[in-house]
């Protein structure tokens, strides 16, 4: 009779890894770029609010990303995830708004036309600065919300039961 030694080691539990969210942020990215540029498109025919521009293709950048999210993972966003995903995308979009009004800036403005509007802006820097203040909250706002509804609406567990 052969005698088997008891294993007293602890048994290995599953660990659950975590997602790189970079590539969630990325698709947040695209589908903000992509909304973006289609209300571009009907702003050449209808004039549209530049703010309700913003939250919506916010929106749907969030939808998409939270979207392939659920695809991949098999489960919704944790809350540490959806502020990660909230602060990058805000950050990609802050940095495509940078980048887009670097191009207007150099390419579309002409020298008299610059001067003008960095006299403007330094002799009265208030409005512009509450502005951008305003919007960088309606992004973060706006980001978080969607992210967070649209996590609850798409929940395969929800869905389920």
């Amino acid at each position: 009779m052969s005698r088997q030694t008891t294993s007293l080691n602890k048994p290995q539990t599953l660990v659950q890894v975590q997602p790189k969210l970079a590539r969630y942020v990325g698709f947040f990215a695209i589908g903000y770029t992509l909304a973006s540029t289609i209300f571009m498109m009907i702003q050449t025919k209808l004039a549209l609010n530049p703010q309700l521009v913003m939250v919506v293709s916010i929106i749907v950048g969030a939808y998409i990303a939270v979207s392939k999210f659920i695809k991949h993972q098999k489960r919704a966003l944790a809350r540490d995830e959806i502020n990660k995903l909230m602060f990058g995308g805000v950050m990609i979009v802050w940095m495509l708004t940078v980048i887009y009004f670097s191009a207007i800036w150099f390419w579309l403005f002409d020298t008299i036309s610059r001067e003008v509007l960095f006299e403007m802006a330094m002799q009265r820097p208030l409005p512009l600065l509450s502005s951008l203040m305003l919007m960088l909250v309606l992004t973060l706002v706006s980001a978080r919300i969607s992210l967070w509804s649209i996590n609850r609406l798409l929940d395969p567990i929800r869905k389920s039961t």
